[in-house]
């Protein structure tokens, strides 16, 4: 397999490691945002976390905690923000799943989840939540109302 991330994790060529588990190992972002930038990335290779086995998601986000709670505890940051970009559509460059920690800090001027894209849905949140339901809509016509 030619995934740079499973080299990393397998020590074939070097990385920023700065943790490990049975589940994953973190690394430090060669492009960090922030101060202990981290990745954590999935021992078992999946593109993205559709691909992981069930079974390995509990494990995956514990490590996850793990990080956080070291990076809390080491760097002292005010916040996290933690993301994951599934796709190439929003940014993901090394098809292996792995998880963003960013530590944040007052007036780092960095902003939230929200602020990374502005694209509301038309539908109103009734319309997706039946939609997501699996179940029909049925709009109401001007004379349903009457």
């Amino acid at each position: 397999m030619d995934c740079l991330f499973c080299k990393i994790i397998q020590g074939d060529i070097p990385g920023h490691v700065f943790y490990e588990d049975e589940a994953c190992v973190a690394i430090l972002d060669i492009k960090p945002l922030a101060l202990g930038h981290a990745l954590v990335l999935p021992r078992s290779h999946a593109a993205n976390i559709l691909e992981v086995a069930s079974g390995n998601l509990g494990p995956v986000f514990q490590s996850v905690q793990n990080v956080v709670l070291m990076l809390k505890n080491r760097l002292s940051p005010d916040g996290f923000t933690i993301g994951i970009n599934h796709g190439q559509i929003s940014g993901q460059t090394v098809d292996h799943l792995h998880i963003h920690i960013i530590p944040r800090w007052n007036n780092d001027g960095g902003g939230s989840l929200h602020s990374v894209i502005n694209n509301p849905p038309k539908e109103s949140l009734e319309e997706i939540k039946l939609r997501l339901k699996n179940k029909k809509v049925e709009k109401e016509s001007a004379e349903d109302k009457k």
